[in-house]
């Protein structure tokens, strides 16, 4: 057998072995999925959780669609501060394009990021500055899901309702978020400083590598220090753009819960906003371990167990997670879909070079 033939026949094996591995991933996922809704709706009606649902009148039906497409404009509004130039249409058409896969395909996360490049590239964005948006937004996107716990239950404890879980629970959260702003800041202190992060960063990667016989992780010292230096010149003028609508997208995406709850008959007596916020808190960091494309069945549990501990009616409970997670995960699939769809075609037909000429121009 030639070289060319067994390359070849390498590559060959190797591409059905990462299909047999994607189909894994799917079948498994789509059984957690399964199991966990089946615990969840084993012991209720769903007559009662569809009659709690059709019960809501056009008003209401109508204040949640408004609410759900301003929660999607949201995220466009992240993309415009961590990318100068991005106009709203493409910001519009790339998040929602990357976050209808991320909802639906295994290791969605990894594709979407993979295509975000793409799109922005197909723009004018160097990979040095998408690298950057990207990163940026990561960054103050896991400091919201860190900071919103500890402020939610901060807030019930002012009302009273501290317990000694929570309070340890507030602990926790609140060290980690001191931890995670500690080592950002030491990062963009110095360039030494961020040469130092790279390489002890580097040195425990590699440690947790070399347990499944992977090979040692190299440059990280240089990455970060290209990432400070990066990173610094976007935050002088824009660490507040950044930090404000990030803010406003988290707030904006508990408002649907809130509404959806309210408007099924769960009410402020039954589970306070602040408790609401509590257990949205903690679903949104149930996701930050991509365990079934867009969190599916787990956001779920997380929401339906939580409120329904909180003191919330279980089919009223059921009835207003489902129709949160129509709006904030079906919605952007569906539109991210057609968004998707879009960009291929302006891809496909725009002339060589056009596309590229300039990063600020409209979709």
């Amino acid at each position: 057998m030639t070289e060319d033939a067994t390359a070849q026949a390498g590559e060959g094996t190797a591409k059905r072995m990462s299909r047999a591995k994607m189909a894994a991933r799917i079948v498994l996922a789509l059984a957690l999925i399964v199991v966990i809704f089946w615990y969840l709706l084993k012991d209720i009606s769903l007559a009662d959780v569809w009659a709690a649902i059709t019960a809501m009148t056009w008003i209401e039906l109508a204040g949640l669609a408004a609410i759900a497409v301003w929660n999607l404009v949201t995220y466009a509004f992240v993309w415009m501060t961590v990318a100068p130039g991005l106009r709203f249409g493409r910001a519009m058409v790339m998040t929602q394009a990357t976050t209808a896969i991320t909802n639906t395909v295994p290791a969605g996360s990894a594709i979407g990021i993979g295509m975000t490049y793409a799109m922005l590239g197909s723009w004018g964005f160097s990979r040095g500055r998408t690298t950057i948006a990207v990163l940026v937004s990561g960054v103050w996107n896991a400091f919201a899901k860190l900071a919103i716990p500890v402020l939610a239950l901060a807030l019930v404890a002012l009302q009273g309702n501290a317990s000694a879980a929570r309070i340890t629970a507030a602990a926790l959260g609140i060290g980690g978020l001191i931890a995670a702003i500690v080592v950002f800041a030491l990062m963009l202190r110095s360039e030494h400083m961020a040469e130092r992060v790279g390489v002890t960063a580097g040195r425990v990667a590699s440690r947790l590598l070399a347990l499944i016989r992977r090979p040692p992780v190299q440059g990280w010292e240089i990455a970060t220090v290209k990432f400070r230096n990066r990173t610094v010149d976007l935050l002088e003028h824009g660490w507040f753009p950044i930090t404000a609508t990030t803010v406003v997208s988290h707030v904006s995406l508990y408002l649907v819960l809130l509404v959806c709850l309210r408007d099924v008959g769960v009410s402020d007596a039954e589970v306070g906003w602040a408790e609401v916020l509590a257990v949205f808190a903690f679903a949104r960091l149930a996701t930050a371990v991509p365990i079934t494309p867009g969190g599916a069945g787990v956001v779920e549990a997380v929401l339906i167990t939580g409120l329904v501990a909180a003191g919330g009616d279980k089919p009223e409970v059921v009835a207003a997670v489902l129709v949160y997670r129509a709006l904030t995960w079906g919605l952007p699939v569906l539109v991210g879909v057609g968004c998707l769809l879009w960009w291929r075609k302006q891809t496909l037909t725009e002339p060589a070079g056009e596309a590229t000429a300039t990063p600020a121009a409209g979709p």
